[in-house]
């Protein structure tokens, strides 16, 4: 079920109306019914795939409860490595199994023996990198004495498979989401109107932005031979904001969709292409991803202690598995490698915590200094997202050789002014409330409420407007 389908329009209320109106008066009910929603929810894609998350849901469950009853470490250590092999194991076989027979084959080529390489004819399962690293981050906790094992399986099965955090995240922590499905919930006003305010701007994102760049990117990517240099530029411009609308706008979706029912999803995206450098961009890009790699990889890994060394083996390490995370394809391998570089100099001068605070905060511009950091930094980051988007690593090279041809001058084949016009209205409107949650959470609260519902329902026609084809969420292939 997605998000901007017809078919959510209908789940939502219903099971908003049942939540708050027929059960909640027990806490219990509440959460056997956004177990039971979550689980319908995800069954609407494929329902025999459901079983395998409930498999890994009552494995880490399970084995979350020996490790708290361990009688000794030998013991711990046993159901913890059994909980981590399982879990990586099934990541392994439905994503990357074919990945590695293939490229194995591959490098046997090289060596004058061909081989046929024995394949799995297998769909990978919506969300499974999002909700094992769920239960990764739980056993782990556990393990390290972070947290209790949860005892009440319902309420740890609701942790796992919360609907609007389930198939695309953000990745949650069970210090955090856990306590909160826990303690008894009251409906606040505010807070669901605020959560109906952050819904709205995430589905312009996806329908404006994001499905209406897809056209523009699919046309490009898949005929890029065929393209100018500027047509091929204007192209991976346009994927960068495809995936930033995407991404953000799925995510701005899931955070206000879960305020409805009381609950609280970390935030996952903080304005990233206003940073002005690539340190920044990452902390301000898919934020439970990068700080599940900082906590459970890159600190074990002894983080910043050691010396220079140290440093950029430990950042090589997260930035590449993060790209292998996103998908079986040596392009997110040199993407990842990629944003490793880029942010190699900060991290050898140490100047990778510079920019903590907003750009240009409690300020309506930039100062020159700031406008072009925030440009090259986009730059860089554009020009990685080539990998990201490319087919193959071939693909991905052709496509940059032939942004940088003489072309790269002449006018665009491809002249979408509309969208141009789409996106520069969108960063304004970003740009503005650049000190917010979202762009729209403080827009317009002084204005006269006429005014105000007007600019609430411009966004709503311009769904129904601009709406174009259909675009699956970027993230569900991971």
């Amino acid at each position: 079920m997605l998000f901007n389908s017809i078919e959510f329009v209908f789940f939502l209320p219903i099971v908003f109306l049942l939540y708050w109106f027929i059960t909640n008066k027990s806490i219990k009910l509440q959460n056997i019914l956004l177990l039971i929603a979550s689980y319908f929810f995800y069954a609407c894609w494929d329902w025999r795939f459901l079983f395998l998350l409930m498999f890994s849901t009552l494995l880490d469950y399970y084995t979350g409860l020996k490790m708290q009853h361990a009688e000794n470490k030998k013991g711990k250590y046993f159901w913890f490595w059994l909980s981590i092999t399982i879990n990586l194991g099934f990541l392994g076989v439905f994503k990357y199994y074919n990945f590695f027979a293939e490229s194995f084959a591959e490098a046997i080529s090289y060596m004058g023996f061909q081989i046929s390489p024995w394949t799995l004819q297998i769909i990978l399962p919506v969300g499974i990198s999002f909700y094992t690293f769920h239960g990764l981050s739980y056993v782990i906790d556990i393990y390290k004495d972070r947290i209790k094992a949860e005892k009440n399986f319902v309420d740890y099965a609701v942790f796992v498979s919360f609907f609007p955090l389930l198939v695309a995240g953000p990745i949650e922590r069970a210090t955090h989401l856990l306590p909160q499905i826990k303690k008894r919930r009251t409906f606040d006003y505010t807070k669901a109107v605020d959560g109906l305010r952050q819904i709205l701007w995430g589905l312009f994102k996806k329908i404006v932005i994001a499905d209406n760049c897809a056209e523009f990117v699919n046309q490009i990517f898949n005929n890029s031979g065929d393209q100018s240099g500027s047509t091929l530029a204007l192209g991976a411009v346009f994927f960068a904001f495809q995936i930033y609308g995407d991404f953000s706008g799925y995510s701005d979706i899931a955070i206000g969709t879960a305020r409805l029912f009381g609950i609280d999803l970390l935030r996952n995206f903080a304005f990233p292409y206003f940073s002005r450098d690539i340190a920044e961009f990452w902390r301000r890009w898919h934020i439970s991803l990068s700080s599940w790699f900082k906590d459970y990889l890159y600190i074990p890994l002894g983080g910043s202690k050691g010396g220079n060394l140290m440093r950029i083996r430990n950042t090589f390490i997260i930035f590449i598995v993060s790209g292998f995370w996103h998908g079986a394809n040596w392009t997110f391998i040199v993407w990842g490698a990629l944003h490793a570089l880029f942010i190699m100099p900060s991290i050898i001068m140490k100047t990778n915590r510079n920019n903590l605070e907003t750009v240009a905060k409690d300020r309506l511009l930039p100062s020159v200094k700031e406008f072009f950091q925030m440009a090259l930094t986009f730059t860089l980051a554009v020009f990685a997202w080539i990998f990201f988007r490319a087919e193959n690593i071939t693909h991905a090279f052709s496509y940059i050789s032939g942004i940088f041809s003489r072309s790269l001058f002449s006018i665009p084949t491809i002249k979408p002014l509309f969208l141009v016009l789409l996106i520069i209205i969108f960063m304004i409107v970003e740009w503005l409330g650049r000190e917010e949650q979202y762009a729209i959470a403080k827009l317009g609260m002084r204005w006269k409420s006429p005014i105000r519902y007007a600019l609430y329902y411009a966004i709503i026609i311009a769904l129904f407007w601009f709406a174009g084809q259909d675009q699956q969420f970027i993230y569900f292939q991971f």
